[in-house]
């Protein structure tokens, strides 16, 4: 691939976020979207990205590989594979620029409901039980991660209202999406979204990747489970007004 100076930098950037994303500050990962997006072409950052996240997964399933609970991740899959198989459908039909103020505004909703939810309830709310809450939520994931890679405020907003401890949060969801974002692959692959020239610059990027991953398991050691709930959605919310312009 053909990467000037500014497309390094910005490829790099998008790197260390990713990893921070991925071990300790999930409402960071959709940042890297409209960043990567500002230096290459729609579909050549949406495959960049992908291969990115899934090199940071590696780390993310390393440490965290005794923190997740499954009985969540599990819950989520089919309906996310749905999503998958229907993104990849719609990414025939629908480009990514006019998905995100559909994502955007989704999650803004959604984080408005969750807001409405704890102050009318109280600070337990009760945890969504109802089989729809689950598969609604791991059907949009498929479909947003697919076609923008922009599942995480999604994410968030499931586990959110699962109320996780942090160290469970975080784990629980590196592993699902250690998951979908191999199941994304094929499809990414027979769309050209990742070639063999995206691998090769992916795997370049490791050293950058790591480092984020290192920063992020340090912030997630020393923040309080309050104040990262509070930094979890305010960076949702932030990246949901984003999506919209």
């Amino acid at each position: 691939m053909d990467v000037d100076l500014f497309g390094w930098v910005v490829i790099a950037i998008s790197a260390v976020v990713v990893g921070v994303s991925k071990t300790g500050m999930p409402g960071l990962g959709i940042l890297p979207v409209p960043l990567m997006a500002l230096a290459f072409s729609t579909r050549e950052s949406t495959g960049l990205l992908l291969g990115i996240l899934i090199l940071a997964d590696l780390f993310a399933i390393t440490y965290h590989r005794r923190n997740a609970k499954w009985r969540h991740v599990l819950r989520l899959l089919p309906a996310a594979l749905a999503g998958i198989v229907a993104g990849y459908f719609g990414l025939r039909v629908v480009n990514d620029q006019q998905l995100k103020p559909i994502i955007g505004g989704i999650v803004l909703v959604m984080l408005g409901l969750n807001c409405w939810r704890t102050r009318a309830r109280g600070e337990e709310p009760p945890v969504p039980a109802q089989w729809w809450f689950a598969v609604g939520l791991g059907f949009m994931a498929g479909v947003t991660t697919m076609m923008a890679n922009a599942a995480g405020p999604v994410m968030v907003i499931y586990l959110l209202a699962m109320r996780l401890p942090k160290i469970e949060f975080v784990g629980t969801g590196a592993w699902f999406f250690f998951v979908v974002n191999w199941l994304k692959v094929p499809f990414s692959a027979n769309l050209n979204l990742m070639t063999a020239a995206s691998v090769k610059l992916n795997l370049m990027m490791l050293p950058f990747i790591a480092v984020g991953a290192l920063l992020g398991i340090l912030f997630l050691r020393r923040i309080p489970q309050k104040v990262f709930t509070v930094i979890v959605q305010i960076l949702a919310a932030v990246a949901a007004v984003r999506l919209l312009f």
